[in-house]
């Protein structure tokens, strides 16, 4: 096997590691909050703590990147993931859990940036889409395994999180058989300040920041809120699950398909089918919920069509950005990501104090739409060189 391909495998691999912390931590500390008589409030809230870790992460990780290379901050990421996972079981307290679970969250924001940027700065164009999707695969294989670990509670609390603290672990260790590199040296005007390459990055590619704002909005907001609104549509529980999993299935599947077919025909294409289909799936969804089947279809078959946005707006970034400029369009991928999971909560709680009774999918539907128009105007095809 060629260094490239090893290194390639391994850093999916370590992605998987964010994935399944993220899986894991959400439904298990709600779980075991609710078992402790926690507001739903207080539990919602303390969820937020993964994503405020990443952004208070984001101003301040590029520059390291750039200095010491990729693998160092995937080092330093992975530690602070399986540390933190370790230290959970030590005090059960709602404050110490939420500070945990930002370290977490700049654990996983460093392996994913370290580990994308490596992706997108060191493979070819015409394969960069497939590259993705498998990077897309194993974070999402890693965040549908994370909740099965959450039974484990049943043996001792302490449990889950001792073995997925070993095994994130084990993972980990694999980046010790890959060489560091770091990524192209700044030229021009990009060798300026962080805010300017900011500005520089926004300029070139901001179109492509909005798929990951949009997955990360449908992540959160389908996750946290849906079912509320499944039961007080009488919805039954154990269903919903079922529904949401679907969605996850979906987007699973179609990973490399997508992928593979943005590489042939552009991906601006790709994405501007996808969220439209999206729209037209959720929306049919909002009239059916009659049929809790007929629901679940079109969360599985919206999953196949809009759940490669992340991997999707990562590639498309990379064909519009400057490869001097990757890191920081990485970033700003993640960043965007992030503001989409926090929005996703507030915009849908929101939502459904306004309108409790027009259709929570219709929220969905309408902002898949209008993401979709904005691509459609302002989206290009061709990479600037600067």
């Amino acid at each position: 096997m060629s260094y490239e391909r090893r290194r390639f495998i391994i850093l999916v691999i370590i992605v998987s590691i964010s994935g399944f912390s993220q899986g894991m931590l959400l439904p298990l500390i709600s779980v075991i909050f609710e078992g402790d008589g926690v507001s739903s409030i207080i539990n919602g809230l303390n969820a937020t703590g993964l994503y405020i870790g990443t952004l208070l992460i984001s101003p301040f990780i590029e520059q390291p990147l750039r200095k010491y290379g990729y693998k160092p901050i995937i080092i330093l990421g992975g530690a602070l993931v399986f540390v933190s996972l370790f230290l959970f079981p030590l005090w059960k307290s709602v404050l110490f859990w939420f500070a945990l679970r930002m370290l977490i969250g700049i654990g996983d924001h460093a392996l994913h940036f370290s580990t994308q940027t490596w992706i997108t700065s060191s493979t070819p164009t015409h394969k960069l889409g497939r590259s993705m999707s498998i990077y897309g695969i194993s974070f999402g294989l890693g965040f549908a395994v994370g909740p099965l670990f959450v039974p484990l509670v049943e043996i001792s609390e302490t449990l889950p999180f001792i073995i997925s603290s070993i095994l994130c672990l084990v993972a980990w260790s694999l980046v010790f058989f890959v060489k560091n590199e770091k990524p192209e040296a700044l030229t021009g005007d990009a060798n300026q300040t962080g805010f300017t390459r900011y500005k520089l990055a926004i300029k070139y590619g901001w179109v492509a920041f909005l798929p990951p704002f949009v997955y990360g909005f449908l992540e959160s907001s389908l996750n946290a809120l849906f079912p509320v609104y499944a039961l007080r549509k009488e919805f039954d529980l154990a269903f919903v699950s079922i529904m949401l999993a679907g969605f996850s299935v979906g987007a699973i599947l179609m990973q490399f398909p997508l992928g593979a077919l943005g590489d042939k025909v552009g991906r601006r294409k790709v994405i501007i089918s996808g969220l439209l289909l999206g729209a037209g799936i959720f929306l049919v969804g909002n009239f059916v919920e009659y049929s809790q089947m007929l629901v679940a279809v079109s969360f599985f078959v919206g999953g196949m069509s809009v759940g490669s946005m992340f991997s999707l707006g990562i590639t498309y970034m990379a064909d519009l950005t400057p490869k001097e400029l990757l890191p920081t369009g990485n970033l700003l991928c993640g960043i965007f990501f992030s503001l989409g999971s926090l929005s996703g909560p507030f915009l849908g709680g929101l939502y459904l104090e306004l309108f409790p009774n027009e259709g929570f999918l219709l929220l969905v539907a309408t902002i898949l739409f209008l993401v979709a128009l904005v691509v459609m105007k302002f989206g290009k095809t061709s990479k600037v060189v600067i």
